[in-house]
């Protein structure tokens, strides 16, 4: 077996490895079938590079593994890091599909009534930062909201500074800034009571959301 087969074997195997899922009922570990597809796919598409050099061959294989794995299975290791970077933080990790949601509340975030983030929590957002230049496949939509309490014109400024305050620390800590967009939907999409303190305090929130770049 000469070099470009074994790296691409390596390559193939490393996907079924990593792609394994535990069987909830028996407890054992077996390769799911998008690690299954994915482990083909690198083959393949790995032997197209090998016609150039080993560093193109793992190139290929990486990229077409991805593809044949499927959107699923990059999003849930993206989703499993961020839940372990940012346990304890305050901030939830939410999946729907094939999108993430970060929530991050504004009290940790930001002084009342200010857009300049806390610097307690900029280990937390360079903690996200680390995940998602690791992840660069995603787009990302930074969204601020308020709750219901004031003017209605100030509160879309507020959520607005807010978003973009989170945005720009982001791409300072190397996010790509053609990744990131900012909104601010001010109360306009509250998702708890407003008539209670702690409704109040839930729809005082920063969210980013995390969607599958499209090619």
């Amino acid at each position: 077996m000469n070099f470009k087969v074994l790296t691409l074997s390596a390559v193939a195997s490393t996907l079924l490895v990593t792609g394994c899922t535990v069987n909830p009922y028996t407890g054992e570990k077996q390769a799911s079938k998008a690690a299954t597809i994915g482990g083909v796919s690198a083959a393949v598409c790995g032997a197209l590079g090998s016609r150039k050099n080993r560093e193109t061959a793992l190139k290929y294989a990486a990229i077409c593994g991805l593809a044949g794995a499927g959107v699923g299975v990059y999003m849930d290791t993206q989703e499993a890091k961020l839940r372990q970077e940012l346990e304890g933080t305050g901030v939830r990790v939410q999946r729907n599909g094939d999108q993430l949601k970060l929530i991050m509340p504004g009290n940790i975030t930001f002084a009342s009534g200010r857009s300049e983030i806390q610097s307690s929590f900029y280990s937390v957002l360079d903690s996200v930062s680390k995940v998602l230049k690791e992840f660069d496949d995603t787009d990302l939509l930074v969204g601020g909201h308020t709750d219901s309490t004031g003017k209605l014109d100030m509160n879309m400024e507020l959520s607005r500074a807010r978003a973009q305050s989170v945005a720009d620390y982001l791409a300072s800590r190397g996010v790509a800034r053609d990744r990131l967009v900012a909104r601010g939907y001010g109360p306009n999409m509250p998702i708890a009571d407003n008539s209670t303190d702690a409704g109040r305090q839930a729809n005082r929130r920063v969210e980013l959301d995390l969607v599958p770049r499209e090619h």
